[in-house]
């Protein structure tokens, strides 16, 4: 590429309901972990930007919350909001549906998009999960009947189906230009943020029935010596109840997700980690605006 010849670089709203797959699309897109996943909706709660540079240009990824129309706490507004402000620095869209399936809160996700100038290819994720083949095709055709998608295109994010044909769609879609980030970042997000999620992500996966929105980490230090990463975490809960679920007998419970998230870190931060976690109770912190923003669940990265 010359400079009278850029490449392709723009920003990629990954957008859909809760628990669709944006998340594993994302860390599959970019061939690493970088957005938290689990079997629970809403597990991600804010925009997550992952840079892909590529010999013809870059992709800017942006990892959203899913749009959703369950549940009128404040949490709920601020998760809706961060998506579609997401969509307002879109310069292509993909719309992430499961196969098979077609909700109103995908319609709800449609709705945004429409009022958004912007194109939009729709990914047809867990195709692999289709049996018969055969099945999928009506699906294809009644989803692609419903807006004026660029491209229909079945993936599987789970096992890396199809990625690269979406890729190269959404490269074509993107405008010409120089690109916006170094070759080799990755996120603008700050290591002490992955250190909170990595933690959330463990407590999610472990306590998805008994607190599946109840909780939140707050990373209280962070501090590199050498090697080593020494990193004090708050877990916050709502109601003493959910604090006594999180300790568990003896402590065993929060010592194993513990143990799990450290390792996570030290894979993730490729640093040796020792973390200290505590848990405490905030009533209502997921309904409370001031508490979210003090919490983190504000517009800017960090």
């Amino acid at each position: 590429m010359s400079d009278q010849n850029p490449g392709r670089c723009g920003y990629v709203g990954l957008v859909g309901r809760p628990n669709v797959g944006k998340s594993t699309l994302l860390n599959r897109l970019l061939g690493q972990k970088l957005a938290i996943t689990s079997h629970k909706p809403q597990t991600t709660r804010h925009s997550i930007l992952g840079v892909k540079t590529v010999p013809e240009g870059q992709l800017v990824y942006l990892d959203t919350p899913g749009i959703h129309e369950r549940g009128k706490q404040a949490m709920n507004r601020y998760l809706n909001r961060t998506a579609r402000a997401a969509l307002a620095d879109a310069d292509v869209a993909v719309l992430v549906v499961e196969a098979g399936r077609w909700t109103r809160e995908d319609e709800l996700v449609l709705e945004s998009l429409a009022r958004r100038e912007l194109p939009v290819v729709l990914a047809v994720n867990k195709v692999d999960r289709i049996k018969p083949k055969e099945k999928l095709l009506p699906y294809l055709q009644e989803a692609a009947a419903r807006a004026d998608f660029k491209e229909v295109i079945p993936v599987s994010a789970r096992n890396g189906q199809q990625l690269d044909v979406l890729e190269a769609r959404v490269l074509e879609l993107l405008p010409r230009g120089p690109n916006y980030y170094e070759d080799d970042q990755l996120t603008d997000r700050s290591e002490r943020f992955f250190a909170a999620e990595l933690l959330r992500e463990q407590l999610t996966r472990r306590y998805a029935q008994e607190l599946p929105y109840a909780l939140t980490v707050e990373i209280e230090r962070f501090e590199a010596e050498g090697n080593l990463y020494r990193i004090a975490a708050l877990v916050w809960v709502e109601r003493e109840g959910q604090k006594n679920i999180l300790i568990g007998a003896q402590g065993e419970s929060m010592k194993a997700a513990a143990r799990e998230a450290r390792l996570e870190m030290e894979r993730f931060f490729d640093k040796r980690v020792y973390l200290d976690v505590w848990v405490k109770v905030k009533k209502s912190w997921s309904n409370d605006e001031s508490a979210l923003a003090r919490l983190g669940y504000g517009d800017a990265p960090g």
